[in-house]
């Protein structure tokens, strides 16, 4: 029940664009820029975000957001990130979780992890269908948005010209595959990296490959060095 709960409370539109809003930044929302952006009064965007909080959906703490402190710095601000637990709802109850753990531990066990890939590379290019391998990194960020990988575009505080282009790299705030990766690492993280190879498609101007960090994919997508698109 606490589930369907904390579902139930994104009925409301002002706090779903509130949760979205707070879930795409990555970082820590004050209530006055999560108002503005939510369009709405700052003691009507505070009351929503601590509902949310209250519903386990976000993360709320405490800081100065001048980045001052001391004598003058004024006082700490609330803040608030999503919270890192992940909610579903099946009706009757379904328990694919399990099951996909158990799939994964036999085929650690018997090294499947080739057949794994060649799996997830086919099941990719299937998703794909006729469609040409992407054309660029916001075309790739779109096909990725579409299969909630919640994708973010980082560009290198020393990229310049057209090399700073080419060295922008597309980083994953979710990982669709997040709870059986946590069990099993190397094997769900190369099936993931094998299913976005197929799904952006090779030979194209962007290429799919691991660069795991906390909180993030384990994949990155990033323009093809092997390409003079």
């Amino acid at each position: 029940m606490e589930d369907i709960d904390a579902i139930a409370a994104l009925q409301d539109p002002v706090r779903r664009r509130l949760y979205e809003y707070v879930a795409a930044q990555g970082r820590e929302v004050g209530r006055n820029e999560a108002a503005e952006a939510a369009g709405v009064a700052r003691t009507l965007a505070a009351h929503h975000l601590d509902r949310l909080t209250e519903a386990g959906l976000l993360e709320s703490g405490s800081r100065r957001l001048t980045g001052r402190s001391g004598p003058g710095a004024g006082r700490p601000a609330k803040v608030y990130t999503r919270a890192p637990g992940e909610r579903s709802v099946s009706l009757p109850a379904r328990d694919y979780r399990t099951a996909a753990e158990l799939l994964a531990e036999a085929a650690e066990q018997a090294g499947l992890d080739a057949g794994l890939r060649a799996a997830a590379r086919r099941r990719g290019e299937a998703l794909r269908g006729p469609a040409a391998p992407c054309g660029a990194l916001e075309e790739a960020m779109e096909v990725l948005a579409a299969r909630g990988y919640e994708p973010h575009l980082e560009i290198p505080e020393d990229a310049e010209g057209a090399a700073g282009a080419d060295a922008r790299v597309v980083r994953m705030r979710n990982c669709p595959f997040h709870a059986v990766a946590e069990s099993f690492p190397p094997l769900v993280c190369g099936m993931n990296l094998a299913l976005l190879e197929g799904l952006l498609g090779a030979g194209g101007p962007v290429r799919a490959r691991m660069d795991a960090r906390p909180g993030e994919c384990c994949v990155v997508v990033e323009h093809s060095k092997n390409n003079d698109h």
